[in-house]
């Protein structure tokens, strides 16, 4: 695994972790890497500083306790509603096919059954197997209202 630091066309900053250099530019390749601010897919490299273990790790002092709480982080409304409006858009726009989406995408991508726009739920190691086969999907920052209570 590889960690990356990566800058959009907008200026955000972010790190993401790859299998392996050549994962991320195939991944690139087919604009599936995205900011996870604004989503957009003009992503590229940023100026990165190699790790290098320089012998025994360094001790660090304990810093004091707090004396202050630390602040609580405040939701952004304009984020939550952009995450309500794609939501929406997906689950207006796709099938959802629950815990046969592996299998249903993995099918769509031998070319077995028709493509279609699909979301549902498929376990860390089925996941995995599908971005290793080069099946194009991504995880959706949210769980589908039909697993919601």
């Amino acid at each position: 695994m590889i960690k990356f630091s990566l800058r959009c066309d907008e200026g955000h900053a972010f790190d993401s972790w790859f299998k392996a250099g050549k994962a991320f530019d195939d991944l690139i390749a087919r604009d599936m890497v995205q900011c996870p601010v604004c989503g957009s897919n003009a992503v590229t490299k940023a100026l990165m500083a190699p790790a290098v273990a320089l012998g025994q790790p360094q001790k660090q002092p304990t810093p004091p306790p707090a004396t202050n709480p630390p602040a609580t982080v405040q939701k952004s409304p304009d984020a939550e509603q952009k995450l309500k409006a794609l939501r929406k858009q997906i689950e207006a726009n796709s099938e959802y096919v629950g815990d046969s989406f592996a299998s249903e995408a993995r099918a769509m991508y031998l070319g077995d059954i028709p493509d279609r726009p699909i979301y549902g739920e498929a376990q860390p190691q089925e996941a995995k197997a599908l971005i290793d086969e080069g099946v194009p999907v991504l995880p959706l920052p949210f769980i589908p209202s039909r697993k919601s209570n």
